[in-house]
């Protein structure tokens, strides 16, 4: 990993010159425990601009990006960067929380968060989320291996949701999802039993064949339903 990291730095470097401020991984693969098969490699590239031209400069590095199957990079302008806040309060939290500077400024270290609609985002991401899962789901649910690594791979963004509905209700949230999901079965009362089947999947401690994926779905789709609506009871 650290290989390509540092592969795309110099690419991005080569592409854009002094124009690029700062390289950041975020998120789980920015710490040693979030590193497994299911974790994106999620980079913040800051840019003195972000116009038509470093979009077509930036082009072929993002098509190679994306060919290594990672998720392509968020350009920002310095600017975005310290006026977006507002709008994105979870990605500029969890940025700031967890990431790691590959190149150039730690813009993001003494960044201060506006948490204006911080509920409002909470509750928006978890219901399109859902509404997303939903929909993919609907396409393969006869297909049972698809519809288990769907759930699989969908974990880890409820995990991240769910933290944020808990810093919401006023607890102290842990970045591990094991943690996350426990914390929550505490305090919005839900199952926590299709979670844990679901990251035992993630870390191949459980044989996929002996599940049933269309009954766990059902359980993870309801207890996904009991933390949004404890999201959607929270003072406006």
């Amino acid at each position: 990993m650290d290989k390509l990291l540092t592969e795309l730095v110099e690419k991005m470097r080569s592409a854009n010159g002094d124009r690029l401020i700062a390289v950041i991984l975020y998120g789980s693969a920015a710490t040693a425990a979030g590193k497994d098969q299911f974790s994106d490699l999620n980079i913040l590239c800051v840019l003195k601009q972000v116009t038509p031209q470093e979009l077509a400069d930036s082009e072929p590095v993002i098509r190679w990006w994306r060919e290594k199957k990672n998720p392509a990079p968020l350009l920002l302008s310095e600017e975005e960067v310290r006026t977006s806040t507002d709008c994105f309060p979870i990605e500029f939290h969890d940025i700031k929380e967890r990431h790691k500077v590959l190149h150039g400024v730690n813009v993001v270290a003494d960044l201060t968060i506006d948490y204006s609609f911080y509920r409002a985002q909470v509750e928006h991401e978890l219901r399109a989320k859902m509404l997303r899962l939903r929909q993919k789901a609907a396409g393969v649910l006869s297909e049972k291996d698809v519809l288990l690594r769907l759930m699989a791979e969908s974990i880890s963004t409820f995990c991240v949701l769910f933290r944020h509905a808990l810093l919401l209700s006023g607890e102290v949230a842990q970045f591990d999802k094991r943690e996350i999901v426990k914390t929550c079965s505490d305090k919005f009362g839900i199952d926590a039993s299709p979670f844990l089947t679901l990251l035992d999947v993630r870390e191949e401690k459980v044989k996929t064949r002996d599940l049933q994926p269309i009954s766990l779905f059902r359980e993870y789709l309801n207890q996904i339903h009991v933390v949004v609506d404890a999201v959607d009871r929270m003072e406006k």
